[in-house]
């Protein structure tokens, strides 16, 4: 599966049309338009129409998702219902709240139903549930990443707002690991300050040396250091070309090893030099 760069995932309110316009404008690598959190009750309706709108307009040209409400809302199923209708303009459909893999098949179904037979989704893990059930969430159909929700997560934990990235380690690496047993995304979810501050900076960078695939963010002035913190080095980028380029001579050969700069080569460092790649934006070029 070949999956979108999810570096720097933009979050904006799907009620708020000149936020979401200078969203769908910016540099996000995606732009997730929200259904759930950001629209009051009174104002679902029509946010789903003018996210809908928007979809329509900006979705082909950039990489463009829907969160969701959530399952067991009187929404949920209007809310698919409206993403199936809108063809490849949308890049993914994001529920929030999994709490079972029971939720990824009940939304395939309304999809199919609705006529969208291969829209992707992307689940986010906002429960203590959520977590216990991570890895038969990670095997649901049509999923393509999985995105730590703290802000719930963390009430529902009674852990405070200001605990430091470590204080998460075990939530990080159990949803990294099923997701990488089960080929799909990890993504960080939003810091909860707007800044592109100290905290900001050492939260994402912390979550890109775990092995994430990028970070949610909820201000555009977070865009370009996500970005930065999960883009390879050019230098880093150089060398896995070397990598690859040097493996794949010594196949040629029929060597049974290859040496590059002093050290031995194997499938596990060909693995990384993919990664970072791939990271890099330059999945085609091995």
């Amino acid at each position: 599966m070949r999956h979108l760069r999810r570096r720097a995932a933009l979050v904006a309110p799907g009620s708020d049309e000149h936020k979401a316009r200078k969203a769908l404008t910016g540099p996000a690598d995606e732009v997730i338009l929200d259904l759930e959190d950001a629209v009051v009750a009174t104002q679902k309706n029509t946010a789903r129409t003018l996210v809908s709108e928007l979809v329509r307009a900006y979705g082909r040209a950039r990489p463009v998702s829907i969160r969701v409400n959530g399952p067991g809302t009187e929404w949920f199923a209007a809310d698919l219902r409206a993403c199936a209708t809108l063809g490849e303009s949308l890049a993914s459909v994001v529920i929030p709240k999994v709490e079972s893999r029971a939720t990824l098949t009940d939304a395939d179904a309304l999809l199919t139903a609705a006529g969208a037979p291969d829209l992707p989704v992307q689940a986010l893990i906002e429960t203590p549930a959520g977590l216990g059930a991570i890895d038969e969430i990670v095997t649901g159909p049509r999923l393509t990443s999985v995105i730590i929700g703290y802000a719930d997560l963390g009430a529902l934990l009674g852990r405070t707002r200001t605990a430091p990235p470590d204080r998460w380690l075990f939530v990080q690496d159990r949803i990294l690991h099923a997701a990488r047993a089960a080929g799909v995304q990890a993504v960080d979810g939003p810091h909860l300050g707007i800044a592109d501050d100290a905290d900001f900076r050492q939260a994402a960078r912390w979550v890109a040396d775990l092995g994430f695939d990028g970070k949610w963010v909820i201000h555009p002035a977070q865009i370009v250091t996500a970005q930065d913190c999960f883009t390879p080095t050019p230098e880093q980028a150089d060398h896995a070309r070397r990598v690859l380029r040097t493996l794949a001579e010594a196949a040629a050969r029929g060597a049974g090893a290859a040496r590059l700069d002093g050290r031995m080569l194997d499938e596990a460092v060909a693995v990384a030099a993919r990664r970072t790649l791939a990271m890099s934006g330059a999945q085609n070029e091995h």
